[in-house]
Formats: C-alpha cells, sequence, structure tokens
C-alpha cells in the first residue's frame, strides 16, 4: 500500500489508532496535540510577533487535526498533503482553511509565499532519500526572515519508539535525531537553526512546561522542534 492510499484508509479512525499505541502513557493524542499546537503559537510569537497577522502553511496536514486548536491564534491557514481523502475530512471540518494537494516532491506555492511553514510529525514518513529535497521545499515557500518550523519523535525516548513501533501507519517510518534535521535545515539553506527537546514531562503551560524547557537541552523528550529562518 502507498504512503498516500495508507493515509486515505485511517481518514476517520486515526486518532483511534494512535490513541491505541500510545495507551501506554495515560494519556491522549488530543493532549500531544494540544501540546505541539501551544508549542507552534509561541514560536510563532517569540520569532516572528503576533501570530493573528501571519499566513502559515501546514505541510502534510492530513485532515486538518491542527487547525481548530490555531484557529483565532493565527491569520490564515493553508494545508497541503498527499491524500486527497484527508484533504477532503480537512475542508468538511474547516472550511476556513485553504487545503491543496501536494504530489511530495513540489510544494503547490511560488517562492516565498508564508511567513511560517511547519511540519509536524510527518518528516519521519516521508522516505530518507526525499528529505533534503523536503526540507529545500519547506525553505523555498517559505518568506526570507519568516519561521520553518519541524516537530518530530524522539528516537532516542524508548517510549517513543515503542509508540512508534505499534502504530499501523507508522510501520515504514524512519525516525531522525534532532542533529539530523537542524543538518538538513542548515543545508537546505536555513539560518539560526535550534531546537529542543519536549515532553521529557507531560507539559503545556506554567510551571510543568517551565520545568520540560530546562529540560529540553537533554536527548530525552519524547518529542524535540527544530526552527530556522530562511
Amino acid at each position: 500500500m502507498s504512503e498516500k492510499n495508507e493515509f486515505d484508509a485511517y481518514r476517520t479512525t486515526y486518532k483511534d489508532t494512535v490513541n491505541q499505541a500510545i495507551s501506554f502513557s495515560g494519556l491522549d493524542v488530543d493532549f500531544f496535540t494540544k501540546v505541539k499546537a501551544v508549542r507552534l503559537v509561541d514560536l510563532l510569537h517569540e520569532r516572528l510577533g503576533d501570530p493573528k497577522s501571519l499566513s502559515i502553511l501546514d505541510v502534510g496536514c492530513g485532515v486538518g487535526t491542527y487547525h481548530p486548536l490555531l484557529r483565532g491564534e493565527v491569520g490564515k491557514i493553508t494545508g497541503i498533503d498527499l491524500s486527497d481523502e484527508c484533504l477532503e475530512e480537512g475542508r468538511e471540518n474547516n472550511p476556513d482553511v485553504d487545503y491543496r494537494h501536494y504530489d511530495g516532491n513540489r510544494m503547490p506555492f511560488s517562492d516565498d509565499s508564508f511567513d511560517a511553514s511547519f511540519a509536524i510529525c510527518v518528516m519521519h514518513h516521508v522516505p530518507p532519500k526525499q528529505w533534503p529535497n523536503f526540507s529545500r521545499e519547506m525553505v523555498r515557500v517559505t518568506r526570507p526572515a519568516g519561521l520553518v518550523i519541524i516537530f518530530e519523535h524522539n528516537p532516542f525516548n524508548p517510549l517513543t519508539r515503542r509508540a512508534v513501533n505499534t502504530c499501523p501507519f507508522d510501520a515504514d517510518a524512519v525516525l531522525l535525531t534532532k542533529s539530523q534535521t537542524k543538518s538538513h535545515f542548515k543545508e537546505a539553506g536555513l539560518k539560526e537553526v535550534e531546537g529542543k527537546y519536549i515532553l521529557t514531562v507531560p507539559a503545556m503551560k506554567g510551571f510543568p512546561r517551565s520545568i520540560d524547557n530546562i529540560l529540553g537541552v537533554l536527548p530525552f523528550g519524547a518529542q524535540y522542534f527544530v526552527c530556522g529562518r530562511p
């Protein structure tokens, strides 16, 4: 089954499938989704100013899981994905979002089209030989002095590996280390590239988030982010 068709099949069961894979954690996929949505908005605010003035691109958006959480927090949202079935689900649930089909090679936009582009737990589904092009395309469609952000699973975390190994649509996933992601970003032309591990403790905001930030230099978090400027 191709990656596209595989995610077509999980159009309506994605959340249940992930919840089964992470049930041992005592948390559900909605929690992890909210954590990354909050992190994303905070990064946009810290690096670019008021997120409500920004146009952002969600690469590998699937059914648009993050878009209800970003609505009202950012300006214009655009999403692209290989799966037409998932895009159709996204359009039904989020009629205010611009969804476009993506062929996995060239993103369907001109250079410098967005203030920021991001991909959340997508790159490990991209064949490794395509990682350089994937990175370059995210950089190409993002304006100079904008922001490119990747969230990914941390392969050094044994619980993350357990979740990935038991999730059916992650069967062919190849996890990237934070160092690998930073290298691809730099080779794609990004500057000020930095990253941090997250979810060493299950934290969204407040004091637990501060502890998670302090621990972010250590490779223990369930996931990580890397960002940089074109």
